[in-house]
């Protein structure tokens, strides 16, 4: 059966089109590959020491792990699924700003999170999505997030996805070294995830199978231990099992939208100016 998405995307034009591709990637393409992608895109971002003491020193990752999960979450999903020039994407980044603009967030580390929006899920596609990414949708998903960073004024963003991968693998090779910050930022999302599926005795449990997800130099710098390679297998043939499971089923019908989902923090629902923590 051919595949809807693939057949309106090659349609359009990553330049131009990136919000419509971006959507389409993100609601009916790949929408559990995305969440996941982006969820340990997180840990990669805690495992800069510069970043994660901003954050560790916020405390809002050690004492409310979930609200700032939903809270990103929200706010990341209310301009990708209303388009940026939306009145609700454009008040979700008035809030992303305002939040921002209350640190000194050097000008390189906003760059390095941006990137990991960008080829984190891409990279995620090409060990467990049910299908590749085509070349369209991949440049589309530059080209949105490139926008992104525009509406937030970063500067410097380099101007082809070529040049944006090689910052991104750069950066990390001279960033990534372990702080305890890394671990307790990372230690507090290990456990929100872990949360989700188990009681507070049990969690402990799931963290070997996070672990198998991320790469040794991520683990170093996290103070993670190395699973086994067994583990790895085991965690990693799980993924790929599903993925061919997906491909055999029709293509999804309507798109999975992540605003009119149920959040833990707001199970009666939120409003973009509260997302977050006050800013006075």
């Amino acid at each position: 059966m051919a595949d809807p998405v693939i057949a309106e995307v090659e349609g359009l034009e990553p330049e131009t089109d990136y919000e419509r591709i971006a959507y389409l990637v993100a609601c009916h393409a790949f929408p559990f590959d995305q969440t996941r992608a982006l969820e340990f895109a997180l840990f990669r971002t805690f495992a800069v020491p510069s970043i994660s003491a901003r954050l560790d020193a916020t405390r809002e990752f050690g004492d409310r792990a979930q609200k700032r999960y939903d809270d990103t979450d929200l706010i990341l999903s209310e301009f990708l699924e209303h388009g940026l020039d939306s009145e609700r994407g454009r008040a979700a980044i008035r809030r992303m700003n305002r939040l921002h603009g209350r640190f000194e967030i050097t000008n390189e580390d906003f760059l390095y999170v941006l990137s990991t929006f960008v080829f984190e899920p891409i990279r995620w596609n090409a060990r467990f999505g049910w299908r590749p990414m085509t070349t369209k949708e991949k440049l589309g998903q530059f080209h949105f997030w490139r926008a992104v960073g525009g509406h937030m004024n970063i500067r410097d963003i380099p101007e082809t996805y070529e040049a944006f991968e090689r910052f991104n693998v750069e950066y990390e090779r001279e960033h990534f070294r372990y702080a305890d910050t890394n671990q307790r930022v990372g230690g507090a999302t290990r456990d929100m995830l872990a949360a989700w599926f188990l009681p507070r005795p049990l969690r402990p449990l799931a963290y070997p199978a996070m672990h198998a997800l991320m790469d040794e130099p991520l683990l170093d710098a996290m103070g993670f231990p190395r699973p086994s390679p067994a583990l790895r297998r085991l965690v990693e043939g799980g993924l790929r099992a599903r993925a061919r499971f997906i491909a055999l089923l029709p293509p999804r019908r309507k798109p999975r939208i992540r605003t009119q989902m149920r959040h833990r923090t707001y199970p009666h629902g939120y409003e973009i100016e509260t997302l977050g923590p006050p800013t006075g």
